[in-house]
């Protein structure tokens, strides 16, 4: 995740902000990677948010996992990792 710094006011207060303007849904992922979806959302639940995992929660309150790219980049090694422990 790409974070910006900025200088503020008289104080000089950093702020930084989160360059992150699109995700993409869990269904989404499963589908462009040609994975089960179940199967992912198993393998993302021992994901932390810093590492590209959010969760997005529509209207009806239920939360719906969605990842930045760099979080599909680690997703995809979560995938080589949980393949190669199956062997």
């Amino acid at each position: 995740m790409e974070l910006d710094t900025a200088i503020q006011g008289p104080g000089r207060l950093i702020v930084q902000t989160n360059k992150v303007h699109h995700v993409f849904t869990i269904d989404r992922v499963a589908r462009d990677l040609g994975e089960n979806e179940e199967w992912l959302a198993e393998i993302a639940n021992e994901m932390e948010p810093e590492d590209g995992l959010i969760w997005v929660y529509p209207f009806n309150d239920d939360g719906v996992m969605a990842f930045t790219e760099f979080g599909i980049e680690n997703l995809r090694e979560s995938i080589a990792i949980h393949r190669d422990r199956a062997k």
